[in-house]
């Protein structure tokens, strides 16, 4: 079978149709970290990690791992004067952070690993200072609208 985009002929049955999710295993993952210094003014920079084993990968090692490579790539010196330490699921259209589900949503238990909160190849995690959260909760507004 074949499909015409364009005018060109290609083969569709070699195409991969597996969702990104499934398509790594929970022990060599790829995960997107984003990494929020301001919610008003949405200043936010991604970071992704690599063949990370979900399965033996706590939160706090996550986050351990998020703060040394902030420490010590030049990239990041911007964000080297936050205290990032909540980590929570993100699911959203909203162009900083949901503001909703924070009992489900915040992984809040260092000790617990990524693959038993439900995390999976191609996750999305923000990592942000919760004074500074739940400071935009009260006031959701920002500054660049």
């Amino acid at each position: 079978m074949s499909s015409n985009l364009e005018g060109l002929d290609y083969p569709t049955e070699d195409l991969d149709t597996t969702p990104a999710n499934l398509l790594k295993p929970t022990t060599s993952a790829t995960i997107t970290i984003r990494v929020i210094k301001s919610f008003e003014f949405r200043t936010t920079k991604s970071m992704v990690l690599h063949d990370l084993n979900l399965e033996q990968t706590t939160v706090g090692q996550l986050k351990d791992l998020v703060r040394q490579a902030i420490k010590t790539q030049g990239a990041w010196k911007p964000y080297r004067n936050v205290e990032l330490d909540t980590i929570k699921l993100y699911t959203t259209t909203n162009l900083i952070i949901n503001l909703e589900n924070d009992e489900t949503m915040v992984w809040s238990d260092d000790s617990a690993t990524l693959a038993t909160l439900g995390a999976e190849n191609e996750t999305e995690v923000s990592i942000f200072n919760k004074k500074i959260y739940d400071e935009f909760k009260q006031k959701p507004e920002t500054k660049w609208d």
